[in-house]
């Protein structure tokens, strides 16, 4: 099995008017995420400051068995639920790092 880092880039466009409640939700999944699961190394979400509709989501995992284990936790799970409606756009993008540096 590869255990190189899987690295991703998430592109997503939320309902206007459900965007607050999105924002909630997606720190919550964040916090649960980096904080119960030993394989996610690393999880950004910001939003374009010109379109704040638009969220950006840099993931990364510490080898893809780590992420497919992210796609079956109790909090991803709920959060794919309770989000469904209020995402209006999704692209995910597999990318490589070139540096990443955290202090």
């Amino acid at each position: 099995m590869n255990q190189n880092p899987v690295v991703r880039m998430a592109e997503l466009e939320i309902a206007a008017e459900r965007l607050e409640a999105y924002r909630v939700l997606l720190a919550e999944e964040i916090e649960a995420s980096v904080a119960l699961e030993e394989g996610v190394l690393s999880l950004s979400a910001v939003f374009i400051r010109e379109a704040p509709k638009h969220i950006r989501i840099l993931e990364v995992y510490a080898n893809q068995a780590a992420y497919e284990a992210h796609l079956r936790t109790p909090h991803f799970l709920k959060y794919k639920k309770e989000t469904a409606g209020m995402v209006t756009s999704l692209t995910l993008i597999d990318v490589d790092p070139i540096a990443m540096r955290a202090k």
